[in-house]
């Protein structure tokens, strides 16, 4: 999925609950009618096989299908004026069962789930691609930082080639309009600093790629500009350099404004690496070179 959720995975994501701790929960009663059951009781069939199928998989269904009481209100008569003799109008209400649902709980009911209907497809992708999506947070958590900045300029490499294309095919042909382009970036990320001014700022050489004198957080700032630079110059079918050019200056822009608004480091005062990613790929590579029986290219 792009960085904004697709139109048909709203409704997911309307009825998603965050806890304390950042753990993603949902409601049996809320996700029914999103899934189209009108009936508790043809949910509750689907919901019967999920834990049979979550019990089958080894996990408890004690954890992934949470038992919650909820009370809610019973419908009433209207009645006519003065029937209540001047008392209060008594609310009546019913104690109904609930199930708060993990997200592997929520993938086994949509595989359990009336394959005919066409939003259960949509749940089995939206809930797998959670799913995934969990799996890479936890192991990129896991890793230290010079390993986070390996991932991160990894995949940096991949969207600044995307956005290259990008920008070639609105109109950035010459070298010295993609310089100016890739400048027009920085410059919105980093408050009118250009390229040379951050090298300067580092301390680095002109030969130096700013990109392996990054931490995490710097990098997952850009990587962000990039890649929405590449969605918007696309979806809004920007033509022309001066335009992708002013486009990418303005999502620097925005990226930097986000980071200020939700109390983060802008990128200018993040801590510059000792080490390049270069150093650091050299010794990882030397480390596994002298791992006993592994073998590698030379």
């Amino acid at each position: 999925m792009s960085n904004l959720i697709a139109k048909e995975y709203i409704g997911f994501e309307q009825i998603k609950h965050v806890d304390e701790n950042g753990t993603e929960y949902w409601y049996a009663r809320e996700l029914a009618p999103v899934l189209e059951y009108v009936k508790w009781e043809n949910f509750s069939k689907v919901l019967s096989r999920a834990m049979l199928a979550c019990k089958n998989s080894g996990f408890s269904i004690s954890d992934q299908f949470l038992v919650v009481d909820k009370l809610i209100e019973m419908p009433t008569k209207l009645k006519k004026e003065g029937e209540n003799f001047g008392f209060p109008e008594v609310r009546k209400t019913k104690k109904i069962v609930d199930y708060k649902l993990s997200r592997y709980a929520c993938y086994l009911i949509v595989q359990n789930g009336d394959p005919r209907k066409e939003v259960i497809a949509l749940g089995q992708t939206y809930f797998a691609i959670q799913t995934r999506r969990q799996e890479v947070a936890d192991y990129f958590n896991q890793l230290d930082e010079d390993n986070r900045r390996l991932v991160i300029r990894g995949d940096i490499k991949k969207w600044n080639q995307m956005l290259a294309e990008t920008a070639h095919h609105a109109g950035v042909i010459t070298n010295e309009e993609f310089a100016e382009f890739q400048n027009a970036g920085y410059m919105g990320l980093y408050g009118g600093e250009t390229v040379a001014d951050i090298h300067q700022r580092k301390g680095l050489s002109p030969k130096h790629k700013i990109l392996n004198f990054m931490n995490s957080q710097e990098l997952i700032a850009n990587l962000f500009r990039i890649s929405l630079a590449d969605e918007k110059i696309k979806k809004e079918n920007i033509q022309g350099s001066d335009n992708a050019t002013i486009a990418h200056n303005e999502v620097g822009q925005e990226v930097r404004e986000t980071i200020a608004r939700v109390g983060g480091v802008l990128p200018e005062n993040q801590p510059t690496p000792i080490k390049s990613l270069e150093e650091v790929q050299k010794e990882q590579i030397k480390k596994l070179k002298s791992t006993k029986n592994l073998m590698l290219d030379e």
